[in-house]
């Protein structure tokens, strides 16, 4: 079922405030599912990984575990694609 706001996505324009609120909504709805975390998992990296997850961690300016939390997401989603 999709959420409520889409009909509306479809049908605005950019300057619409029921434009801009839908969009708000979808994007909540997109972080609450984000973090609904129930299961812990213990990688290991190599320490430069780590420090280059961690240095875009902070261009993004969220936590590092976030970062890897929304990459292995998007993989698992079929969101995340090789550039080139």
């Amino acid at each position: 079922m999709k959420p409520r706001y889409w009909k509306h996505l479809s049908q605005a324009s950019s300057s619409d405030p029921k434009y801009v609120n839908a969009l708000l909504e979808k994007h909540k709805d997109y972080a609450d599912a984000t973090l609904r975390k129930d299961a812990r998992i213990n990688i290991r990296l190599s320490s430069k990984d780590l420090r280059g997850l961690q240095k875009r961690a902070i261009e993004e300016g969220i936590p590092y575990q976030t970062l890897v939390a929304s990459i292995l997401h998007k993989y698992v989603e079929g969101r995340l694609r090789e550039n080139g």
